[in-house]
């Protein structure tokens, strides 16, 4: 019977370069996948167009303006108090607290503004307009 010795083996290998292969598949597939996450959290609504929109990621809430003048949070339908309590509660926690608005372009601008005015007046200053891409 022979044995060999402990010498005679050879170290095992780690092979790098599949591994990395791996991780640079996983990166691009969560990269892309969050993309297409983005707007899961909205209600559909027409929104005007604009050529020069930019694209905030750091919206603390999106608000939407139906056409018949209802509020929603995110997906969530919400009257208008329960909206500017929970938004200034948000804003005393948060510095760097910020609405967006998404209003239908059919929606009369005057209810646009008026929102807009009592955000004002509840003490939250950093707020926007969202707009579609791609406008004339």
């Amino acid at each position: 019977m022979r044995i060999k010795s402990r010498h005679g083996f050879d170290k095992p290998e780690v092979m790098i370069i599949p591994m990395i292969d791996i991780m640079f598949f996983l990166l691009v597939f969560f990269m892309l996948s969050t993309l297409y996450m983005v707007n899961l959290k909205t209600v559909p609504v027409n929104m005007p167009q604009a050529q020069h929109a930019e694209t905030q990621m750091n919206v603390t809430y999106l608000v939407t303006m139906k056409a018949d003048g209802s509020l929603w949070l995110e997906d969530k339908i919400i009257n208008e108090r329960d909206l500017l309590n929970r938004a200034k509660a948000e804003q005393k926690k948060n510095p760097k607290f910020a609405v967006v608005i998404r209003a239908d372009q059919s929606l009369d601008y005057g209810m646009v503004v008026g929102l807009l005015d009592k955000f004002k007046a509840e003490g939250i200053t950093k707020f926007g307009l969202a707009t579609d891409a791609g406008g004339k």
